[in-house]
């Protein structure tokens, strides 16, 4: 069997009639799932636009509810643009502030404890982030805090696991209580739930278990982010919403979604993931992404790696006996 040819076009897509295969799918989930709308959380990212955008077309705008849901290290911009989203489509939609519950259960809290583990003199106003190191370069992935002093000055520590995990844990508590309150209105309204992972995120298990990965409907969990940035065209939403960067809108200083869990920027994972899907070789990859062969091997390495240490993101509660009269098909 012949080497597909690697090239951006292998993402290319018939913008309507793909867009026309997910419409029929939400209306054919929707009848399997006996509910009467569909709820998404809309961040302003081009993923949830997109999903907003089909859910309309689906079913209508008025059947559609959109939920902002802004805490404390937000960028001001996720609800400006969530807000043109929701606007330019006609839905109604609601903005429910996290930042209160999330201070009562503690996710601040936690995460500050480990912060201060790593930066003793940190007070908990300087803006931070995570930043994942030494994958690509032939080393082993590990995470670097940052910070931002309150003179503006940046610096970078490395990360001890233990406070790794609990910075990490206590930021889920933000896509979790985002989660409930998506249920809660889908909930009021006899509507479904939408998840807004992309192949990328779904494939990579770059997500939230019980939090956004929670959902009853992923519409664009078969589309590569590059396909999705064209649906955002075809669909006409805001030109800053279809060209948003990808960003995790989790830590208070920006931060690409290529800093904190994959090797390379979207549209070079999109066409590595596509070629390790489609048996390219790596020095086809490296050729395509001005790579070396070694570090294209390492970006096949850490796809993999990542499917088998995120199996457990994807997977249904586990039974010490099955139960015969249940099963999970609608």
């Amino acid at each position: 069997m012949s080497t597909p040819i690697l090239d951006t076009d292998v993402l290319a897509l018939d913008a309507e009639a793909e867009i026309g295969r997910i419409v029929d799918g939400l209306r054919q989930s929707l009848r399997k799932l006996r509910r009467r709308g569909l709820v998404v959380g809309i961040s302003g990212g081009v993923d949830s636009g997109v999903c907003a955008a089909l859910c309309a077309r689906a079913v209508g705008p008025d059947k559609v509810f959109g939920l902002l849901m802004p805490e404390q290290d937000s960028s001001g911009e996720s609800v400006t643009l969530g807000r043109q989203v929701a606007e330019t489509l006609g839905i109604p939609y609601a903005t429910e502030d996290i930042a209160a519950t999330l201070e009562a259960i503690g996710c601040y809290r936690w995460r500050d404890e480990a912060i201060r583990k790593v930066f003793p003199d940190y007070d908990g106003t300087w803006k931070n982030k995570i930043v994942i190191k030494g994958g690509l370069e032939g080393g082993f992935n590990h995470f670097d805090l940052v910070v931002e002093r309150p003179d503006g000055q940046l610096e970078a520590r490395r990360l001890p696991l233990p406070e790794y995990l609990q910075i990490v844990a206590a930021t889920n508590y933000k896509q979790r209580i985002r989660k409930a309150i998506e249920y809660f209105h889908a909930d009021r309204l006899n509507y479904a739930v939408i998840g807004t992972p992309n192949r990328l995120e779904y494939d990579q298990g770059f997500f939230v278990k019980n939090g956004d990965g929670s959902a009853d409907i992923k519409p664009i969990a078969h589309l590569y982010k590059t396909q999705v940035y064209q649906l955002a065209r075809h669909l006409d939403l805001p030109e800053a919403v279809a060209t948003a960067r990808p960003t995790t809108d989790t830590y208070s200083l920006s931060q690409g979604q290529d800093e904190f869990y994959f090797a390379l920027p979207y549209d070079k994972m999109d066409l590595a993931l596509w070629s390790l899907n489609h048996d390219v070789p790596a020095a086809e990859l490296a050729r395509k992404l001005d790579l070396s062969e070694e570090q294209a091997e390492r970006v096949y390495a850490d796809i993999q790696s990542k499917r088998r240490t995120t199996r457990y993101q994807q997977a249904l509660p586990l039974l010490v006996e099955s139960v015969p009269e249940i099963t999970h098909e609608l």
